[in-house]
């Protein structure tokens, strides 16, 4: 080989070389520590009917709990449930105690700080539940916000800000225990809750004649519903893709229409 082409292969030898260890090693996606162990982990609150409830033998049910055994089986995985409280979702994601959360989560760009959503597979929004009897007093955010009403929520999520923001007047009410939060309504303890729209239907229909949606159709403002990642691309495609199967397939609607109609 002639001395010019020595060089140029030492020189390509040395650059393949010093590439090789500049670049850094490919880390390991959660995808593949979920595949690695076998196990799924879901944080859910088991407090968020139609979604997510925890009964007292501390089995879940609900559209996510469902929806969370259906991801397991696309990865051929055992799914764990991991409970967190609402105030709680993104610190302990972000700390590892579980791979997604599920349970009717809330699309917000707080959220997305520190961690990823799925693509969304639900559209929702705000609107008031009352006892049905009141349902007509309450049409709009100015008929709520006055000092002689008390609105009841659940601490620590988005329903808990959105009244925050936008009630200066009226009495805000926060009850730890959110099951309760619809029995407490139904015996006048309180006279609204402002929920998702999705909840607000669950609800009426647990409790007919006696609690009434407030124009669910028509929503205070947009909301969607997600799952709420860590940041791995890995597990985020796969996620996407498992609901983009969903969807055309039909499964999506399925649940939808187990749990919400």
């Amino acid at each position: 080989m002639p001395p010019c082409f020595r060089s140029v292969s030492l020189v390509v030898l040395l650059l393949t070389t010093l590439i090789a260890f500049a670049a850094p090693a490919s880390a390991q996606s959660r995808l593949d520590d979920i595949l690695a162990r076998g196990v799924l982990k879901v944080g859910t609150t088991g407090d968020y009917p139609p979604f997510t409830v925890r009964g007292e033998g501390g089995a879940y049910a609900g559209l996510d709990v469902d929806a969370a055994e259906g991801l397991g089986a696309a990865l051929g995985v055992k799914v764990e449930f991991v409970p967190t409280r609402w105030a709680d979702l993104t610190h302990d994601l972000a700390a590892g105690d579980f791979d997604i959360a599920m349970g009717g989560v809330s699309v917000t760009l707080e959220r997305q700080k520190t961690a990823f959503f799925s693509a969304p597979y639900l559209r929702d929004g705000k609107t008031p539940i009352a006892r049905c009897a009141d349902k007509d007093k309450f049409p709009d955010l100015a008929a709520i916000d006055r000092p002689e009403v008390t609105v009841i929520v659940n601490p620590g999520g988005t329903n808990e800000k959105f009244d925050r923001a936008h009630l200066k007047a009226a009495h805000i009410e926060v009850s730890n225990d959110n099951l309760s939060i619809f029995d407490k309504l139904a015996k006048g303890e309180a006279d609204l809750m402002i929920t998702d729209a999705t909840e607000t239907l669950y609800q009426q229909k647990l409790h007919p004649g006696v609690l009434c949606a407030i124009h669910p159709d028509a929503p205070f403002d947009f909301s969607e519903k997600a799952y709420l990642l860590p940041r791995d691309v890995a597990l985020k495609a796969f996620v996407d893709q498992w609901l983009h199967i969903g969807e055309a397939t039909g499964a999506l609607a399925a649940l939808e229409a187990k749990w919400l109609q």
